[in-house]
């Protein structure tokens, strides 16, 4: 700010000369200069005690802005990396710390000012030292400090072996987090007078510790490679389990096809089973009431059994004929293996379909949502492009404020700044390709049982559609990448990476159970992109134009709640209304009929408190966000997307069992499982070893040593349990509804 400083005491450390021989006498000159009219001063010369640092030694000293001190330190034999860390009891004044290296025209020691001091020379140590506010970020490696700093200083960067650790106290405090200060001036004061900053001094220690090794590094990943292949272990044991099981019951299955069981099994099966297929039970889309639309006027099945069995708001599941491509859903029945009595009594009650096909999946274009690769690809691809163009940047300037890492337990490789944080994202590209791998596995059975017509496929249980569990799989290999990314140099404009596809994760998810209970209203992929390109589209305003922004509030919660009351319709009425002009006559029609003429209860109360809950839910958060207008908009939007998914599950989990489903032991292990690694997992997300909500010197203050092998750090712990977790949430999903995989598809409830 171009400000003039009064000081009553000056001091410099003089740079180290070379020397040929430890009894050469060299002679210096001192130049004093003054902005006072008139001054004297004392000039006395010291030598500098404990200059050269020492290994695992604390060394503790003052500095002031007109006192920067700065000292040495020596590789020792063995140590190809070290830590440099710097602590004080005292948040400000605020300071500096850099890394220089001792000798120029090496090649890690060329001063990025273009002074040419030793270059002649190549072995020349480099004279002046930076050692000023103004000067300190010429060469090397810098950070701001409040009360903690830690480099890396790696051997490789300085061909000399040694290095100067270099402090700096700065005559303002703002860089750090710190007011400006105002200075008044008096009447008679002149504006070029200047200002005393009293007694601005600051007591740091610095230490010196080796970093680890290289086998640490190798340790380390192969512990990595060893936590998430035993999951591929355990999947192929449980896999090995169920084929003997399976073969098990081939056989059971074989002795009653014999002759004197046949009758008596047959006897067992429904009316439905022993005509014709479900499938042609109802027309495609229709909504009547034992009636068909579809062009082949084929019967009811169930004939004219109706009641009012059931909660309010339930439907059971109303099949429609299947495409071309699914005609092996619509072949004959074969002999079921097992009674179907305690289901065949179930009424059904048609379903509530969406008179605007064009709208939804058929059951053959739902699976178009695997193209979520393609994506994946054209979004990661820049953003590997931005990473690396920042991590770039780290290394040329040597500004380590760029960048908040846990810079107490950041391990270097290469031109990576942090390789833990990005080796610990590991997991959830492995697990999702074991998810992915399941899923095929799942849908290559599927499609043999439906080669030979197996009853269990062809008619029971919740229609088979795999579409969303690969996109899901597809996701969540896709956030290991991008929160790679993240962390390759996490600030305020990347943590949008890290989080847009636990967008995708969310909203897939959400459709998914959506999908199970209505397959044939489930929106079309097409839709469903859109709807997600549209949260990201908002995440990223919200990142630029967000932070404190007044009126992109307003808007945003505006939009937030129009959107969650047009949802909530879709979701009440199952896709039958249309918002057209006459939407506004339509609801004052309803409200006249429901409230004024006859108050009237809800048609679908569960659904309808499911509903309340989620207006109640999101009023709030929109109420939060526009009240508290919190600088992490990203992790807002994400907190929007989460309490909707839980919500949703927890309802889902209360209707199954309501309706009289049961949840089988696998599941239910998951669930339990499940629940408590994301309680786990959640304690060490909120460990907060930084953030970048703060300068970057604040957020230092957050910084913690390794807790895991001297390599990972609270975060890395996050990493492997949340993505242990979210593979367990998909498990979940996967497996939830198996019960009913014996059960009618017409004797299923929609809810």
């Amino acid at each position: 700010y171009q400000r003039k400083y009064a000081y009553q005491e000056v001091s410099r450390t003089l740079c180290q000369p070379q020397t040929k021989a430890e009894v050469e006498t060299q002679n210096f000159y001192v130049d004093v200069s003054t902005l006072s009219l008139n001054a004297s001063y004392k000039l006395r010369v010291t030598r500098v005690e404990n200059f050269v640092l020492q290994t695992n030694e604390r060394f503790s000293f003052n500095a002031t802005a007109a006192q920067p001190q700065y000292f040495k330190y020596e590789f020792p034999k063995g140590v190809d990396s070290v830590i440099v860390k710097v602590t004080s009891v005292m948040a400000f004044p605020c300071s500096v710390i850099s890394i220089q290296d001792i000798l120029v025209g090496l090649g890690g020691g060329t001063s990025r000012s273009g002074d040419p001091c030793g270059t002649d020379n190549p072995s020349a140590p480099q004279c002046p030292v930076y050692d000023l506010d103004n000067n300190v970020a010429f060469i090397g490696m810098y950070q701001t400090m409040t009360k903690k700093a830690a480099i890396t200083v790696q051997r490789k960067d300085f061909p000399s072996n040694s290095f100067y650790v270099v402090v700096v106290v700065k005559t303002e405090d703002e860089v750090c987090g710190g007011a400006l200060p105002y200075y008044p001036l008096s009447k008679n004061a002149s504006p070029e007078e200047p200002v005393d900053q009293h007694d601005r001094q600051k007591m740091l220690e610095v230490m010196v510790t080796p970093a680890i090794t290289s086998e640490a590094y190798v340790g380390s990943v192969l512990f990595c490679l060893g936590i998430f292949l035993s999951f591929y272990i355990l999947t192929l044991l449980i896999a090995c389990w169920e084929s003997c099981r399976q073969q098990k019951r081939k056989g059971i299955l074989a002795a009653m096809d014999s002759p004197s069981l046949d009758t008596g099994h047959a006897r067992s099966l429904p009316d439905s089973f022993l005509g014709h297929s479900p499938y042609d039970s109802y027309g495609y889309g229709s909504f009547g009431n034992g009636s068909s639309s579809s062009a082949e006027g084929v019967t009811d099945s169930a004939g004219s059994t109706e009641s009012s069995y059931g909660f309010a708001g339930q439907e059971q599941f109303k099949r429609r004929a299947a495409p071309a491509p699914m005609r092996p859903l619509a072949m004959a029945m074969g002999r079921w293996p097992r009674s179907l009595e305690s289901v065949g009594g179930r009424p059904r009650l048609d379903s509530l379909s969406s008179v605007e096909e064009d709208d939804y999946d058929t059951l053959a274009d739902i699976d178009y949502d695997k193209n979520i690769a393609t994506i994946a690809v054209f979004y990661a691809l820049p953003v590997i492009q931005l990473v690396i163009t920042y991590q770039t940047v780290v290394n040329v300037t040597g500004n380590q404020d760029i960048c908040y890492y846990n810079f107490l337990c950041a391990h270097p490789l290469g031109n990576l700044s942090a390789f833990n944080n990005i080796l610990s994202n590991l997991g959830y590209v492995l697990l999702g390709l074991l998810f992915l791998l399941i899923i095929l596995q799942r849908e290559i059975n599927y499609n043999r049982a439906l080669m030979r017509n197996d009853t269990h496929a062809l008619e029971c249980g919740i229609p088979k559609h795999f579409g969303l569990f690969y996109a899901m799989g597809t996701a969540l290999m896709m956030e290991g990448l991008l929160s790679a990314c993240y962390h390759v140099c996490p600030n305020y404009t990347n943590f949008q990476f890290d989080t847009s596809f636990m967008y995708m994760i969310a909203g897939l998810c959400m459709l998914k159970l959506y999908q199970k209970r209505h397959p044939d209203i489930n929106a079309s992929a097409y839709s469903a992109y859109a709807c997600l390109a549209l949260v990201i589209f908002f995440s990223v305003v919200g990142v630029v134009f967000g932070k404190g922004n007044t009126a992109f509030w307003i808007v945003f919660s505006v939009i937030h709640i129009v959107a969650t009351l047009l949802l909530s319709t879709q979701l009440y009425y199952m896709g039958r209304w249309k918002l057209d002009s006459g939407i506004l006559r339509r609801i004052l029609h309803v409200l006249y009929t429901d409230c004024v003429r006859q108050c009237s209860g809800p048609m679908y109360v569960d659904r309808m408190v499911l509903l309340v809950m989620g207006n109640i839910i999101n009023w709030s958060l929109a109420a939060y966000g526009l009240i508290v207008r919190p600088n992490d908009f990203a992790s807002y939007l994400l907190a929007i997307g989460i309490c909707n998914l839980l919500l949703y599950f927890a309802f889902y989990i209360i209707m199954k069992l309501r309706s009289g489903e049961r949840i089988k032991l696998i599941p239910l292990l998951c669930i339990i499982s499940t629940s408590v690694v994301w309680g786990f997992a959640l304690f060490f997300f909120f460990q907060g070893l930084s953030t970048w909500q703060k300068t970057p010197a604040e957020s230092r203050e957050h910084n913690r040593d390794c807790i895991l092998l001297d390599f990972f750090d609270d975060h890395d712990i996050w990493h492997f349990l949340s993505s242990i977790a979210m593979f367990g949430s998909f498990l979940v999903l996967l497996t939830l509804d198996d019960d009913l995989d014996c059960v009618q598809r017409d004797k299923i409830y929609v809810f």
